[in-house]
């Protein structure tokens, strides 16, 4: 399908309105028997805005790697069947044609169930299934949502599936088609709330995208689609949209709040904009934002040019909260305004599950169920990644090890094949758990929970070095003569441990009594001090190679080889030929953190 197509997109340009929802409760009446100079009762509206972001993929309050209901400390409930059954709720308080919902993005990657439909029964084969998220979404009754870097995941083709089985828009002001400079998706879409006795209240919604799309998700846009900041982007539809009549701006944008970016320099977009849109830009009611994870239930951001204030919500990801703007609209002088905007967020623990999305998803559930427990092979001990992310664990070994042989494998008969091959592996998961015993897809599928790629990439001795040094800045600095805390030796400086990396056949300890940047210590390869001028293949996720995470040299350095096979399957693969799971075949000592020289454990 072309990039530019879209009747969400060819309405909204051509009219200036999207869908036309119907209704709303009228102003009361003026008393009869008023005298003439009693002032009038003003003309008032009340709009909901409801919104989730980050779903991943979450239908149910189901954990396919536990294969179990998830659980965890704070009570927390996942899924769109509780969103839904919150969202009737407040329909039915605030009346249907009163409430809009939208989404912040990250829909179709992340669980099992988004994998399985995907690669295992894709969407996108002749005659195939219509994605669950989408048939959860138009059951529940979505109005709009804007696109996640997550989308991109499984390449354009499987998007623009997903976004021809919507019943909503799904938007990307800032999602341009890289040869027209064009908006690849619509960028907005403008709903009519009807009035009795009033003019029509005219709510646009512009969403907006992550510019990290350009680096995460390289291999499927480069060259097509081209990520503009938001902040440019908002500048510019914007006063479109207010000269289109919109009495109310409503922006659905999947990037955080925090100013921050984990891209380093590599693209001049911040990563996580949403309250900068906020300062920046005028006449901006409500920011739903996502991408972050973490729970916002009212964020005010005052605009730097109308004084004005601007309400950021998000609710926390994988269906776990519901966000709630509450818009009090007065008219006067011919026209609305926005008088108040509130917001806070509803939690899914607080409702069950919507018997109508259970019946409707309850056989493509059980297929995933199905496929995720099947087994491929046996292991001789229990591995685990409790203390992973600061123990040389052997289930990470596990991943540097197939991803060492996969490319030893494709680089055969090449002319880099006598050159050593190194490899990268984060930490992801702090609860994952191969246990003794039957080996299901499942439990190598919480190992790996992402859906990254193989690249090879050419790097020296000396990049390597400056790779592992800022890796190491993951761990917190502790004084030489002080104790060491696990508890508050990582995540540093807010870094989360899928940005922290182990790096195979090297040997080298981190101490974290030294500053970052000096931290690695006793670095050697083959027995011997690190040659700065040794060359290696270095084995890394898509993520990493195309610049996740910032690390330095890897994103610019010479690619030998990449693959569409998730790293995933490639465990799978292993796991399935070697049939027996032994920590012999597969585990090496290649780094240990010392304290002043002195090792930590």
């Amino acid at each position: 399908m072309p990039l530019n197509r879209r009747k969400f997109l060819q309405q909204s340009a051509a009219t200036g309105a999207g869908v036309a929802v119907a209704g709303a409760v009228a102003a009361p009446a003026a008393r009869a028997a008023e005298p003439a100079a009693a002032k009038k009762p003003a003309k008032r509206y009340s709009l909901t805005i409801m919104g989730t972001t980050d779903l991943h993929g979450h239908v149910f309050n189901w954990d396919y790697f536990k294969d179990a209901e998830y659980s965890d400390k704070a009570g927390n409930a996942q899924g769109l069947a509780r969103i839904s059954t919150l969202v009737n709720r407040v329909r039915e308080e605030r009346g249907r044609r009163n409430t809009l919902l939208l989404d912040a993005g990250d829909t179709i990657q992340g669980t099992p169930l988004t994998y399985y439909y995907a690669k295992v029964d894709p969407i996108t084969a002749e005659g195939g299934p219509v994605h669950p998220m989408a048939q959860a979404m138009n059951a529940i009754g979505y109005d709009a949502a804007a696109l996640g870097n997550h989308e991109f995941n499984y390449g354009l083709e499987t998007l623009r599936k997903f976004e021809s089985q919507l019943r909503f828009p799904l938007l990307g002001a800032n999602a341009l088609d890289a040869r027209t400079r064009r908006p690849a998706f619509p960028p907005y879409v403008i709903t009519t709330f009807r009035v009795p006795g009033l003019p029509p209240v005219k709510v646009a919604v512009l969403g907006l995208t992550n510019p990290g799309i350009a680096i995460w998700d390289k291999a499927y846009v480069q060259g097509k689609l081209e990520f503009p900041g938001l902040e440019e982007q908002a500048a510019k539809w914007v006063p479109r949209l207010k000269s289109m009549g919109a009495d109310v701006v409503v922006v659905s944008a999947h990037s955080g709040s925090s100013g921050t970016s984990s891209y380093g320099d590599q693209v001049p977009y911040v990563e996580n904009s949403a309250a900068l849109v906020a300062q920046q830009v005028p006449d901006i009611d409500a920011i739903l934002v996502g991408h972050a994870h973490v729970e916002i239930p009212e964020l005010r951001v005052t605009n730097a040019k109308t004084g004005r204030t601007v309400v950021l919500s998000e609710p926390l990801a994988y269906a776990e909260r519901l966000s709630l703007f509450d818009v009090e609209l007065v008219f006067a002088k011919g026209r609305w305004s926005v008088e108040s905007v509130s917001s806070k967020v509803l939690n899914s623990n607080s409702v069950a599950d919507d018997p109508k999305i259970t019946k409707l998803l309850s056989d493509e559930h059980a297929k995933v169920v199905e496929y995720v427990n099947q087994v491929v092979g046996t292991a001789t001990e229990t591995l685990t990644t409790v203390e992973a992310r600061y123990k040389d664990a052997p289930i990470i070994d596990l991943i540097t090890k197939v991803q060492e042989d996969v490319v030893k494998a494709a680089l055969a008969g090449t002319e880099h094949a006598s050159l050593p091959v190194i490899a990268q592996a984060s930490p992801f998961s702090r609860t994952s758990e191969i246990p003794a015993g039957d080996v299901t897809i499942r439990d190598l599928s919480s190992l790996y929970v992402y859906d990254n790629t193989l690249v090879a990439k050419l790097l020296t001795g000396a990049q390597i070095r400056a790779y592992l040094e800022y890796s190491a800045e993951y761990f917190a600095q502790t004084a030489a003569g002080a104790a060491v805390d696990v508890e508050k030796l990582t995540n540093a400086n807010g870094r989360p441990d899928y940005n922290y990396d182990y790096v195979s056949g090297l040997s080298y300890e981190i101490d974290v009594a030294r500053a970052p940047g000096s931290r690695i210590r006793n670095l050697t390869y083959g027995g011997a001090a690190l040659d700065d001028a040794q060359k290696f293949v270095f084995a890394v996720n898509n993520y990493r190679a195309n610049g996740g995470g910032a690390f330095p040299h890897v994103a610019t350095a010479t690619e030998l080889w990449s693959e569409s096979t998730e790293i995933r399957t490639r465990i799978a693969e292993w796991v399935t030929a070697k049939g027996v799971l032994d920590p012999k075949d597969f585990a090496s000592a290649d780094w240990k953190l010392t304290h002043d020289g002195t090792p930590v454990f």
